[in-house]
């Protein structure tokens, strides 16, 4: 194999396993109160692999909560957008990773987050030109261009902790 074929491989390998976590409910490992700083995943076409920071205003039952977004806005943008959420479409906010990052820096293929268009997009690095990294985005087959200011490396919560994939 040359090495643009097996850069197309390890794209198309590394697409599937983003769309298969993308897809994928949060399993349900801890319970929200009021006041709680979350992340929502978006299930709606075109926005799967989003995660969108919000405040559990109150739990409904049934594993159900009434969040409020942080960034997003009623349609008369006068107030933040309110929505009831299923527990296995939220998760808590990652740790901080600004050291983290200063330190490892992004490889080729690492998973990452790209804060855009007010949430964090899931995909992954796929180039470095100049002061610009490139990300990846399965769910929607785009490639975009960042600063590495807005991107974060990728977790999962999973068992009631932070687990990050590993390097690919």
């Amino acid at each position: 194999m040359n090495s643009e074929q097996l850069h197309q491989s390890r794209m198309a390998m590394l697409s599937e396993s983003i769309k298969s976590i993308a897809f994928k409910k949060q399993q349900i490992t801890k319970e929200y109160e009021k006041g709680d700083e979350v992340e929502v995943a978006s299930q709606e076409l075109g926005f799967i692999g989003s995660y969108d920071a919000a405040t559990i205003n109150c739990s409904t039952g049934d594993d159900y909560c009434r969040i409020k977004y942080k960034t997003l806005l009623t349609d008369d943008e006068s107030e933040p957008l309110e929505d009831v959420f299923s527990a296995a479409e939220i998760r808590p906010v990652p740790p901080h990773q600004h050291e983290t990052m200063s330190e490892n820096g992004f490889r080729l293929y690492d998973m990452v987050d790209v804060f855009d268009n007010d949430g964090w997009w899931f995909g992954f690095f796929s180039a470095k030109v100049g002061d610009e990294y490139y990300v990846y985005f399965p769910t929607t087959a785009d490639n975009i261009a960042y600063p590495r200011h807005v991107l974060r490396f990728h977790q999962e919560w999973s068992n009631g902790k932070w687990i990050f994939h590993p390097r690919q």
